[in-house]
């Protein structure tokens, strides 16, 4: 049996594949495995136990480069790229993406089974033209990890667990405590690492209120802050830092993914925008405080029970607008309410509740996900034990069971 799995980009996009991943293992434990992804992303993958080979696409590069003076030497790398692509032929290739990049080069590869989601998913870019075997839509209101095992369980691929298994070695956490030293962090001290910049201009929240916060969490905790992001967020990351009060560590661009990965499992808990990095925290155990405005948590906020998502709930929420002329919902986010998250039992519990039955039969081709019923006791455990409030069990239900019926308007 031979797969090859397609989800080139990006970093959060990547992690949520990676429990697909793993349960494909596990159903075809002697198959030869392969997944196609763009070379910002890969070093999550490569060495992954799951996995057999990594072909990478350096497409950026490439297109960059067609007219540049190295345009013969792209044209033959891009050549050899494809040439790999095709040296197999594959028994099933699964297209996670959804996207037209994904989509043309699922149309070079040769395979029998050419499977992914029908029209109907937003974003899709008419990508399953290029299947031949095509899986009903589901709700984009799902999360996005559980509409990749929806995807796989329509194979008759059945996932009872959920694992990333990060490939973090020895070798990378050594590199990482090495970093620390550098910087004057003692593994010993409480640890707390903030994430602030994305993409998105709209996802943003005040420098200063980073400042303001990080400063009370020296202040309150004696925490050792660190601030993460890559090369292109340092200078943000020292405005933040020159309006604290107290020192803190920048160490934007110092780290790869892996090392990245690997710091997140000594801190305490990660505070972030909505940017892959928080994903990243997710997968490794690390308690996230997630900072949403125009995008929905319950589809791509950190997925599991520890976290807590941190919302002004203003009617416009989530919009998923890129730019905006006021930014409410994230300026309408306060210091104090991101510190209650910080000092919330939620963040210092780790507690998995059961997966939904995400049994789908290929031959019926219907989903449910609308009529999953929710265990009261449950619920109620949770209650009782105030690992969460009233809303932050709904978030949690939307996210861990992929029901589509939160409302937007419901604030934390």
């Amino acid at each position: 049996m031979k797969i090859l799995i397609v989800k080139l980009s990006a970093i959060g996009d990547v992690i949520h594949t990676l429990p697909s991943l793993n349960a494909i293992r596990k159903h075809y434990p002697d198959a030869h495995i392969t997944w196609l992804i763009e070379e910002a992303a890969s070093s999550l993958i490569i060495e992954h136990e799951a996995l057999d080979r990594v072909i990478i696409s350096k497409r950026k590069q490439w297109v960059k480069g067609i007219f540049g003076p190295f345009c013969i030497d792209n044209i033959k790398e891009t050549y050899q790229f494809i040439k790999e692509l095709r040296d197999t032929e594959y028994d099933l290739i699964i297209d996670f993406q959804g996207l037209l990049k994904s989509a043309a080069l699922i149309a070079l590869a040769r395979g029998k089974r050419k499977t992914g989601f029908d029209k109907g998913m937003e974003h899709m870019e008419h990508s399953y033209i290029f299947l031949n075997e095509r899986i009903p839509p589901v709700n984009m209101d799902n999360h996005a990890l559980l509409r990749s095992l929806m995807l796989i369980n329509a194979l008759g691929i059945e996932s009872k667990e959920i694992e990333y298994k990060l490939p973090v070695s020895c070798h990378t956490r050594k590199i990482t405590n090495e970093l620390l030293e550098r910087h004057g962090i003692k593994e010993a001290g409480i640890i707390v690492a903030i994430n602030p910049v994305a993409k998105w201009i709209t996802k943003l929240w005040d420098n200063r209120k980073f400042a303001l916060l990080a400063d009370r969490l020296i202040e309150k905790y004696n925490a050792s802050v660190i601030f993460t992001g890559s090369q292109s967020d340092r200078s943000t990351i020292d405005n933040i830092l020159s309006c604290m009060s107290y020192g803190a560590v920048n160490l934007a661009g110092e780290t790869t993914l892996k090392t990245l990965a690997a710091l997140y499992e000594k801190t305490k808990f990660l505070i972030s925008t909505d940017t892959g990095p928080m994903h990243m925290a997710a997968a490794v155990g690390t308690p996230v405080i997630a900072l949403f405005g125009p995008t929905a948590p319950w589809r791509t906020g950190p997925f599991g029970a520890k976290h807590k998502i941190m919302r002004s709930g203003i009617d416009c929420s989530p919009c998923f607008k890129r730019q905006c002329s006021t930014i409410n919902c994230m300026k309408q986010i306060s210091v104090e309410q991101v510190l209650d998250a910080v000092i919330s039992p939620t963040i210092h519990h780790s507690f998995r509740p059961p997966l939904p039955n995400l049994k789908s039969s290929l031959k019926s081709q219907k989903y449910q996900t609308k009529n999953i019923k929710i265990d009261k006791e449950f619920l109620l455990t949770f209650k009782q034990n105030q690992l969460l409030s009233f809303n932050n069990i709904k978030i949690m239900r939307d996210i861990m069971y992929g029901q589509s019926i939160y409302n937007a308007r419901n604030s934390i």
